[in-house]
């Protein structure tokens, strides 16, 4: 009987020890929204309703010191593939044509030596599969990007700004049509159909999906299923609202779906945006940060981040400690999901997926950005929201400046996270070394 007794103890002692620790190969479904700002929440205190995405909220974690690895498209993307800062693949601004790539000074595709992270997935066993925006070369007059495929996915389908644009969304040579088979309007429902097909097409195998729709970008094109017609006009708020509603019932269709399929205690759901929003209606979208997309200050690069993982991570809570980062994720779903990195592989991110699994850590690395290498072929928002060119963040501080070194702004991110009082004078030691460590990094990158 004794003997009995100790078994069962070491039994249910091993299965507790396997409830406490993350499955291996869960499903990934990495949602990328477009231009979505901070505020654009209600579950984060914004003034629209999302109710579908306040849902994925209450299901699981979210973080409210996440940030981009720029506050703009491209390389906003570069950056949360490869676990690297974006300028290291000479990825500078939104690519386009390639007389403007050279004015930005940057390469017109990602170069397939970069790491990605669908090929390291796919190196550990993943299927792949990549549905929406791809922005990261291809398109306009960039007719030699490589495929999609060559950086890790088994099968796409994607928008007009991608090497092979998927013809039911581009019937023709630009974003949207009103020829097009799929209208504006139902595209992220397109996509979201294309997430679940997936699904069950590698029914029995872990998926890893890029789920990355152009919603709520700009023009903002409500449709009523007939007519390519704007509920107000293409920037105007009744149109966005309109257009948030449905990209929010679709996230819902996507939650769902998972739920039909008994997927949803096997699949981390990841839910965030590129880059902030324009136009933010006197600041709305970005929640009060100062700044927008095109800007370093928080409205520009400051991102929602939801994680959920049903039975893994706690339902329903909120980090509002840990600064995590796109650049950070490579390395933390490689961990959370067995997937294999590439030889050599040197990632300006952290490891944070003890982080995303509920316990709250204090960075080791600082984060550093760039953005607006010249005034000839950058935009940029007007006003007090036009930040410097470069940034750092470390532990409470932030700190910009130009390339030059010049416009200096310090502000402490615990006590004023709007970014009104510059405090570099009252603090000089703080402030030089921060600058040299920001211009040092900048060097580097700018030698890419």
């Amino acid at each position: 009987m004794k003997s009995l007794i100790t078994g069962l103890v070491i039994l249910l002692l091993g299965a507790f020890t396997l409830l406490a620790q993350p499955r291996r190969h869960p499903n990934v479904i990495f949602i990328l929204t477009d231009d979505m700002g901070y505020g654009d929440l209600s579950c984060l205190g914004g003034k629209y309703k999302t109710p579908n995405i306040d849902r994925l909220a209450t299901q699981g974690r979210t973080f409210q010191n996440y940030y981009s690895a720029a506050p703009i498209c491209s390389p906003s993307r570069v950056g949360v593939m490869t676990g690297m800062s974006p300028a290291r693949w000479n990825i500078t601004s939104f690519l386009q044509k390639k007389a403007d790539n050279k004015l930005c000074e940057q390469a017109d595709f990602l170069s397939t030596d970069a790491p990605f992270l669908a090929r390291a997935l796919k190196a550990g066993g993943y299927a792949t599969g990549h549905f929406g925006k791809w922005h990261m070369g291809g398109g306009r007059d960039v007719d030699d990007a490589p495929s999609i495929t060559h950086y890790g996915f088994d099968e796409y389908k994607s928008t007009w700004e991608s090497p092979d644009p998927d013809p039911v969304i581009t019937s023709t040579d630009w974003i949207w049509a009103d020829s097009d088979s799929v209208k504006r309007w139902s595209r992220t429902a397109y996509f979201v159909d294309q997430t679940l097909k997936f699904l069950d097409t590698h029914k029995g195998k872990p998926c890893f999906i890029n789920l990355w729709p152009d919603d709520v970008h700009t023009p903002w094109v409500g449709g009523d299923d007939e007519h390519g017609k704007y509920p107000g006009g293409p920037n105007d708020e009744v149109s966005f609202v309109f257009v948030l509603t449905e990209f929010d019932k679709q996230i819902g269709r996507l939650i769902d779906g998972l739920e039909a399929r008994g997927l949803d205690n096997n699949t981390i759901v990841i839910f965030t945006s590129d880059n902030g929003p324009m136009p933010d209606f006197d600041h709305a979208r970005s929640a009060g940060f100062r700044g927008s997309k095109l800007s370093l200050y928080e409205g520009g690069i400051r991102m929602p981040f939801i994680i959920r993982w049903s039975g893994t991570i706690p339902s329903g809570t909120v980090d509002s400690t840990s600064v995590i980062s796109a650049v950070d994720l490579f390395r933390s779903i490689c961990a959370l999901s067995g997937g294999t990195y590439p030889r050599r592989y040197t990632s300006d991110g952290e490891d944070v997926s003890k982080v995303l699994l509920g316990k709250p850590a204090s960075r080791n690395t600082a984060l550093y950005w760039e953005y607006g290498r010249n005034e000839q072929s950058f935009r940029y928002p007007s006003g007090r929201d036009r930040s410097p060119s470069l940034a750092i963040r470390r532990d409470k501080w932030k700190l910009l400046s130009d390339r030059d070194g010049a416009h200096v702004e310090l502000y402490d991110m615990h006590a004023d996270k709007w970014e009104t009082t510059n405090l570099a004078e009252k603090n000089p030691a703080i402030t030089r070394e921060l600058r040299e460590k920001l211009l040092n990094w900048a060097q580097i990158v700018y030698a890419h």
